[in-house]
Order: C-alpha cells, then structure tokens, then sequence
C-alpha cells in the first residue's frame, strides 16, 4: 500500500527517542524547559499538589515542551528547504512558531502562578 517499509514498533519508539536526544542536544532553550519542568515536578511534589493539580501541571509542560520541540522541528525543515538562504516568508514562519512557543510559555507561567501561589502562601 505504501512504499515506504513499515517500520515495527520498537523501531517507531527508538526514532521518537532518538528525536528527542536531538532536540536536547541541539537546543538550549529546551533545555531550560526541561530543567525548570523538574524543578517545578519537585516542587509541587514537595507542596503535596492534589491529582488534578498535578494533570494540570503535567499538561502545561508537555504544551510548552512539544511547542518547543515543533518550533525547532518548523526551524530544520525550512532551513533545509531553503539552503539557509533568507526569504522573508520563511522568517514569518519561524518568527510565528517561536511567538507560538512563547504565548505558551507565558500561559504556562500564569497558570503556575494560579497553581502555586496559594500552596507557597499556606507554607508561609
């Protein structure tokens, strides 16, 4: 049906493992993501969040980490389409995905300063 082999699997999960060692290696940003996710883990571990809480937490993460991990993904593609070259379309593009990541990002601060402020406020 397709002329592309069917990978298995096993072999669907090694390329998403092996995607994501890529965007940590080639991306600082990511990094800082995912640092300050741990801490943020560890922290509404330590203020014993309740379950839902938690999901909450969880998903706001995972918003900005894979609209991060799509930015970057936006990124390689153009870049290898156009040879590096500049084209103001292209720029629009990556400048439209990087403010996707940033109205995430900032959505996640508030939605963590909801979750925590009144956790720290009790533990003062």
């Amino acid at each position: 049906m397709t002329k592309f082999k069917s990978q298995g699997f096993n072999n669907t999960f090694k390329n998403a493992r092996k995607g994501f060692r890529l965007v940590l290696k080639s991306e600082m940003n990511i990094r800082i993501h995912v640092a300050i996710a741990t801490l943020v883990i560890f922290l509404a571990l330590f203020l014993k969040f309740s379950a839902l809480e938690f999901c909450i937490l969880l998903f706001v993460i995972a918003l900005v980490i894979v609209s991060e991990m799509l930015n970057t993904a936006i990124e390689f593609a153009l870049d290898s389409i156009y040879h590096n070259k500049y084209s103001r379309m292209v720029g629009m593009a990556k400048d439209i995905s990087a403010g996707a990541v940033m109205f995430a990002s900032f959505i996640s601060v508030l939605i963590g300063v909801i979750l925590f402020g009144s956790h720290l406020l009790n533990f003062i």
